[in-house]
């Protein structure tokens, strides 16, 4: 296919609108089934969020930049694409300390018994069998939603008849998430952890926001079983699988291409080597968020409630140390408490009081978060020299951090207040400073990396630092609506026939998927 250069333009069957790891199954579904493909990356590469990077200068360690686990991912997605992914299941659930001291809670997926000496140490013994009730009873959820993930919408009366039991959907999807987390646990630590998944990057009220429902049940589907699973290699390795794919099966991926308009009529104006180039197209895909989108139609965010200007609340912040920190709770080895997530101060209370800190303008004191060490579980993204020394990576995810948090203060002056709160928070959970342990890189400058939704923003696109590009929907649609035409029906429908969604802001888009991309795909191949 030959690309256009200045003014002049040519056709294709299907351009992409940003090259994020949907865009890219988008890309490589439709290239396989014979339709000319282009995707047009604004960036120097593909991948959006999904990237492994060298963060720290001289110093041979590829993070995940954003986004770090992998849970949506279907297999049916892998095998289809034959994607060279690996992904490995963590034997820890979770570790938590308590504030407060004293011993935490540590969650082993591999010793029940350890699990319930736990729950006793911390004064929850009772929890212990509420805590595998709940699991049973998401993992019927996660049974039962998640293969519909990638086949055509179920009505909302649909679903519910495939779950089959109504006191379980009522608590999940009619009723605010924080009732079934209340009525089943008695411990503010164990409530907190359980409160977790309806928070990560939703800025939402659990008690009478059913936005904090829906995040809840995006992270305990995945895979059928809600397990999060650490890509071999980062996640640029899950990207890069994909883009092989796409440009495997016939795909044109050009980068450094910013697109500047949407004509709905199916020609997209974007800028490349500082030309002007038009390409046509019968089917145009975005992997862009809505709101974004709708700018580049020309409409305003009040056209549709989709656009609706959305936003993120959350920080992250990657480091490098030169062993893992040691513990207050001495009895926990810190290769276990990392081992799974870590949370820290993220008691039901802590989060509570969080929530009304942020919703008046502060930073919350602490800042609840959790935490990961990819490197326990794969450390190939370690040279072999850093591994055998010891070093690892600690990625932690801050939570009620709006983006609304002081829209007055500079960038680089908010990223430093942040990053120094999300610090004061793990030191008064450790038995040392974590400070000390972070590696220098080749100019002397500690190995700490902080990424804040204005940043998120600016590299990435992404409107409010929103990672779901917006707010997360039901994965099926009330009973009244449309859904007469294949993209209505795979859920990826725009107010135009011919533009599509097919990145996080899909219906069941958000996380690191390709849903949205195959859905996208599905329903182009349905139309024909």
């Amino acid at each position: 296919m030959q690309r256009s250069t200045g003014s002049t333009g040519n056709t294709v069957d299907v351009v992409i609108i940003g090259g994020g790891h949907n865009a890219l199954v988008a890309a490589a579904y439709l290239a396989q089934s014979g339709r000319t493909v282009t995707v047009l990356e604004r960036l120097a590469d593909v991948g959006g969020a999904a990237v492994s990077t060298d963060a720290f200068p001289g110093i041979d360690a590829r993070l995940s930049r954003y986004s770090y686990l992998v849970s949506l991912l279907p297999r049916t997605i892998i095998d289809d694409l034959r994607l060279d992914i690996r992904l490995l299941r963590r034997r820890y659930s979770s570790y938590t300390p308590d504030p407060r001291g004293g011993p935490g809670l540590l969650i082993d997926n591999g010793d029940l018994a350890a699990t319930d000496a736990s729950f006793a140490a911390i004064g929850a013994a009772g929890d212990a069998a509420a805590w595998r009730e709940v699991a049973e009873r998401t993992g019927h959820l996660a049974r039962t939603v998640f293969p519909t993930m990638t086949e055509p919408l179920l009505t909302r009366a649909e679903a519910r008849s495939m779950l089959a039991e109504d006191t379980l959907w009522g608590a999940v999807v009619d009723e605010p998430i924080a009732g079934l987390i209340e009525r089943s646990f008695s411990s503010d630590l164990v409530r907190g952890v359980a409160l977790t998944d309806a928070l990560i990057g939703t800025f939402a009220d659990p008690a009478s926001d059913l936005a904090a429902n829906r995040c809840y049940l995006y992270h305990v589907i995945g895979g059928g079983t809600g397990d999060w699973d650490v890509p071999v290699g980062g996640m640029g390795a899950v990207s890069w699988a994909m883009r092989d794919a796409a440009r495997s099966a016939g795909a044109t991926l050009v980068t450094n291409a910013e697109v500047t308009s949407i004509h709905p009529d199916g020609e997209v104006v974007y800028r490349h080597r500082d030309e002007e180039h038009r390409v046509g197209a019968r089917t145009i895909l975005s992997g862009v968020a809505p709101h974004a989108l709708a700018r580049l139609i020309g409409g305003t965010a009040a056209d549709s409630p989709l656009v609706a200007s959305p936003e993120g609340a959350q920080v992250k912040v990657n480091l490098l140390l030169s062993r893992l920190p040691r513990l207050k709770d001495t009895a926990i080895d810190p290769a276990a408490a990392f081992g799974g997530t870590f949370h820290m101060n993220q008691t039901w209370t802590q989060l509570q009081s969080a929530f009304r800190e942020a919703v008046a303008g502060r930073v919350p004191d602490p800042v609840p978060a959790e935490i990961y060490c990819h490197s326990l579980t794969d450390p190939t993204i370690l040279s072999p020299e850093l591994a055998a020394s010891g070093v690892h990576t600690l990625t932690v995810f801050g939570l009620h951090t709006p983006h609304r948090l002081a829209p007055h203060e500079s960038d680089d002056s908010l990223r430093a207040r942040l990053q120094a709160a999300v610090i004061a928070s793990l030191d008064s959970v450790l038995a040392e400073p974590i400070d000390p342990l972070l590696l220098k890189d080749a100019a002397g400058s500690p190995t700490i990396e902080t990424k804040t939704t204005r940043d998120l923003e600016h590299a990435l696109g992404l409107p409010g630092g929103n990672i779901f590009h917006g707010g997360l929907e039901w994965p099926f649609v009330d009973d009244d609506a449309p859904l007469s035409t294949p993209a209505e029906r795979w859920g990826v429908a725009t107010a135009h026939e011919n533009i599509l969604l097919c990145g996080s802001g899909a219906r069941r888009g958000g996380g690191v998927s390709g849903i949205g991309g195959h859905n996208a795909a599905m329903a182009v191949l349905e139309r024909g």
